[in-house]
């Protein structure tokens, strides 16, 4: 139990810059606490006591703002970074290695007894309210951003984003690759938002610059065919969009009235 919990702070510090030495892990993370209790409470819960061990849960949800059902089985160097408003269900299954922010659910989908909840393997991050509902599986090193809804498995590596969650596609791909180069002629980094992982904005923001490459390209080739036909086409240049040419249009505001 000592190892395990020196696991647990050791963890803390390579994951939260905040944390500044394990007396102050130790007493003030709701995490480590939550998971601590857990620990109790999942080996009364394989004993057969199963009042006590939803007792001694239900206290550390009144503790520490996490409800950890004591079934949930949870690998070594487990991180619930905040914690408040997470909630793990009964037939959770957690990797090592893996991190946790504050108002994520692993939760179930349906009524029915046996395995109803999620199964993270080792090495997953799940970002701040995020919810992963059903017997899925997130495959190890994966990433699920803040707000998505997960409801089907996510293969190793992946970037989850959005509701419902859909797979960010590798950034070598064909489609990334244009994407920064329309990006760039508006003088706009797509992915400049994070470091690893778009949020809902960017993906949005992406969208645009796919519709307007076809845009583009379509419009390209109409203009090709219309001249091959005898027909008159513009053959103006079309300004590129520059960041100057978006600055300065924050929306106007309503003056207050201060009377």
């Amino acid at each position: 139990m000592l190892d395990r919990l020196r696991e647990d702070v050791r963890c803390v510090f390579g994951r939260d810059p905040a944390a500044r030495n394990a007396f102050e892990v130790l007493t003030t993370y709701p995490g480590i606490h939550a998971l601590l209790l857990h620990r109790m409470s999942h080996a009364l819960w394989r004993h057969r006591m199963r009042w006590l061990a939803r007792a001694l849960a239900h206290l550390a949800r009144w503790l520490t703002g996490i409800e950890i059902h004591p079934g949930a089985h949870i690998g070594r160097r487990f991180f619930i970074d905040h914690g408040m408003g997470v909630v793990i269900g009964e037939t959770a299954e957690i990797g090592d290695d893996c991190t946790i922010y504050h108002g994520v659910t692993l939760g179930g989908t349906s009524w029915q007894h046996g395995k109803r909840h999620p199964t993270l393997d080792n090495n997953v991050v799940i970002g701040a309210g995020a919810k992963i509902l059903g017997p899925i599986r997130i495959g190890e090193g994966a990433r699920v951003g803040s707000n998505a809804v997960v409801l089907k498995d996510a293969p190793a590596g992946a970037t989850v984003v959005g509701i419902p969650g859909r797979i960010i596609p590798p950034h070598g791909d064909e489609q990334h690759r244009r994407r920064q180069e329309m990006a760039r002629r508006m003088g706009f980094d797509a992915y400049g938002t994070t470091q690893d992982m778009p949020d809902p904005v960017a993906n949005a923001i992406n969208s645009i610059l796919d519709h307007l490459h076809t845009m583009d390209r379509r419009l390209e080739q109409t203009s090709h065919a219309v001249k091959e036909m005898g027909g008159e086409v513009d053959d103006s240049h079309i300004p590129e969009i520059d960041r100057s040419d978006i600055e300065g249009l924050e929306p106007q505001t309503e003056p207050e009235d201060h009377n």
